[in-house]
């Protein structure tokens, strides 16, 4: 909904079972560069060798919201932050600090998603772990303790009874992921980002990168082009589908439809 500054919108929507995601976020990037000396096992020599790494450290803001409108629970969330680390190793991770709330059920949740040592961090050895708790909002009296990995399994352990339960598979929640299709291409809105970026991602896997490059300076011409006409014309740019309030540096987006149209794809079952 905006690109200088970067600010994304979702709305989702699932009509059989009644569900409403909407999701507005704003980010603030920081690059970072560390040093890092480490000691060989040479203590006598007093030997060590350095490690350099950079990294971004992103900020992200806003709000996540899902209503599960069948059981009429709203569950409001922040966001986490997004560590990309590009020297010595590629990569990118969640850490930071979720809190979930629900006002109808008057339950809360902190997440914890911890961001392992530097020089974990710039191996490339991320253990992704995660830790928190369940707990009354009025009271703050704990129901439940969180532990595990969120690309693996995460665990809850009520503290009434003692039992432990596993809440979270990732891998059996990815395995029945299929690949969306599109069912008819005349259905597809010419402003899709499928559409948008179709010769750049056709130039990427065919690997012609001279094609890549050449639809990418075409979309970005094309927007050029249509900001210099609304300019010319007085006119200001309106997100399609949502209402935008900005307040500072602080944004808010509100679906202007209740229900997202179906998409013109099909899931394979």
């Amino acid at each position: 909904i905006s690109h200088h500054p970067p600010v994304s919108a979702l709305h989702a929507t699932h009509e059989k079972e009644n569900i409403d995601v909407t999701f507005c976020q704003y980010f603030t990037p920081k690059f970072r560069v560390i040093h890092i000396n480490i000691k060989t096992k040479l203590i006598q020599s007093g030997s060590y060798f350095e490690i350099e790494g950079a990294y971004v450290d992103v900020e992200v803001k806003g709000k996540r919201v899902v209503k599960l409108l069948n059981q009429k629970e709203t569950y409001e969330m922040n966001q986490p932050r997004l560590v990309m680390t590009f020297l010595p190793v590629t990569g990118a991770h969640w850490a930071g600090k979720i809190v979930i709330k629900c006002l109808e059920t008057g339950l809360e949740a902190e997440l914890q998603l911890l961001s392992d040592s530097f020089l974990s961090r710039f191996t490339g050895n991320n253990k992704r772990s995660i830790k928190g708790k369940i707990f009354e909002s009025s009271s703050g009296r704990r129901l439940y303790e969180l532990f595990g990995q969120w690309d693996r399994t995460v665990t809850a352990k009520n503290l009434k009874t003692g039992e432990v339960e596993v809440i979270y598979n990732a891998s059996e929640n990815i395995a029945e992921l299929k690949t969306p299709i599109v069912k008819n291409m005349q259905e597809v809105s010419e402003s899709e980002s499928a559409m948008v970026w179709s010769e750049v991602s056709e130039g990427i896997m065919k690997q012609e990168w001279e094609k890549a490059r050449e639809g990418k300076r075409d979309v970005e011409e094309k927007q050029r082009e249509s900001r210099r006409q609304r300019e010319a014309s007085g006119q200001s740019w309106i997100p399609k589908h949502f209402s935008v309030v900005r307040a500072g540096k602080d944004w808010d987006c509100v679906p202007l439809q209740p229900r997202v149209p179906q998409a013109p794809i099909v899931v394979p079952l």
